[in-house]
């Protein structure tokens, strides 16, 4: 651009001290753009397209070309526009991010309190209850309370809620670092995949308790799910890259790409084999142990106030000697069950170690997607990937060296006696 306006302020000192006759035959053509300065004798870059000054004179001995800056689509990847578009489409993201978290909280702590207020009020209509089956027939708004107090599980509603909270909120801390990163330009793939997680949360975590609420005694225990799919990368199929990437790490070649290795990969398949075969199962057998719990005071709560109300209503016959003592026994029962549901917070605590099981779940799921990629100049770092991943796992990176022998054939799943999580 310095070479182009220098060659133009020459051309203009030249044509001033020229004959009158010479310049005023001279016809000027007018400037297209500011970007866009004429230029004598000068390569013209290519895609730039130019346009000969036909109307100079063949004595002039001066021909000129001017030039239209103009570039193909094909020639720039994406327009400032393009990425003012995606920018703008990424905070009002973590704007969403932000205003969902705030709502989960808010929802989380009115669930809590409801938490405690339905405990006392339970325990509160079953001793009541118990006391008017001893003394006379029970009310039977009183007994439909009871079994309607049962089966819900506000501990379990509101810790959905805090792990919500907690989960928004990395999310827009993700957004917005992605946006101040100077470095970084945003595109319709960061926005796509900002989406894609706003959808995944809202479907793990909904916000309205009817309909859309969570299965609260499910019939197979799953780990808990917040963030999107995979989709299926395409890999070039003729590439001499991707052909060495595909052995990398398996023909014993001592060869370092992009922070990776092949110690570095027997160490992910060796930590990937130990969270699947133990930290994600110990969490998914414990959570069904819970869950068989939970659900047998869920139905033992009800059974119990049922049974006082019917124990009630022989009272003061001939053959109700027995009944006073059955309605009052049943009814208090029935209080100590409805404590241990709800005090112990058994919902709560089955909810918790789905949250647990789905950690695991997503730690091996970026594992499993850093291996599969095939040119290990496309993953992420391999020193900073394992830092990322030892400070999930709560152990300093130094630690992950003793799960390489875990990706050994040999070794069996039931060898295998540590975890690989040290953070809970």
């Amino acid at each position: 651009m310095a070479a182009a306006l220098q060659a133009q302020r020459l051309f203009l000192t030249a044509s001033t001290s020229s004959s009158s006759s010479s310049s005023s035959s001279l016809t000027t053509r007018p400037r297209r753009t500011t970007a866009a300065p004429c230029r004598a004798g000068l390569r013209v870059p290519s895609g730039v397209q130019t346009t000969t000054a036909s109307s100079i004179p063949a004595d002039g001995g001066l021909k000129l070309d001017w030039i239209d800056v103009t570039t193909t689509s094909g020639s720039i990847a994406s327009s400032p526009a393009d990425r003012n578009t995606a920018v703008d489409k990424l905070r009002a993201v973590a704007e969403a991010a932000a205003d969902r978290a705030e709502m989960h909280d808010i929802i989380g702590r009115q669930r809590d309190n409801w938490n405690h207020l339905l405990l006392h009020s339970t325990n509160s209509l079953t001793l009541a209850a118990s006391v008017m089956a001893a003394l006379g027939p029970a009310a039977p708004g009183t007994v439909a309370a009871l079994k309607a107090s049962a089966g819900v599980q506000p501990s379990q509603l509101a810790e959905e809620q805090r792990n919500a909270t907690r989960l928004w909120r990395q999310l827009e801390r993700d957004v917005r670092a992605t946006l101040q990163h100077e470095a970084q330009q945003v595109t319709q793939a960061d926005v796509q995949d900002a989406m894609d997680r706003v959808l995944a949360l809202d479907a793990a975590y909904p916000l309205p308790l009817l309909p859309g609420m969570l299965e609260k005694f499910p019939k197979a225990v799953e780990p808990a799910r917040w963030w999107p799919r995979r989709r299926p990368q395409q890999q070039p199929k003729s590439s001499s890259t991707t052909t060495r990437s595909r052995s990398f790490g398996r023909r014993g070649v001592r060869t370092t790409s992009n922070g990776w290795s092949q110690e570095l990969e027997e160490e992910m398949r060796g930590l990937l084999r130990v969270l699947r075969a133990k930290d994600e199962h110990q969490y998914l057998t414990v959570g069904k142990l819970v869950l068989s719990i939970n659900r047998g005071l869920a139905v033992a709560g009800p059974a119990l106030a049922g049974t006082a109300a019917v124990a009630a209503a022989f009272i003061g016959t001939g053959d109700g000697a027995w009944a006073s003592g059955a309605a009052a026994a049943c009814g208090a029962l029935a209080a100590a069950v409805n404590t241990v549901e709800h005090g112990a917070q058994l919902g709560m605590l089955f909810e918790l170690l789905r949250n647990c099981a789905g950690f695991y779940r997503k730690v091996q799921e970026d594992i499993e997607a850093a291996l599969e990629e095939a040119d290990v100049e496309r993953r992420e770092n391999g020193e900073v990937f394992r830092t990322k991943v030892a400070l999930l796992l709560g152990r300093d990176a130094a630690e992950l060296r003793q799960f390489r022998r875990m990706a050994s054939a040999s070794v069996k799943d039931d060898d295998i006696k540590d975890y690989a999580g040290k953070l809970f």
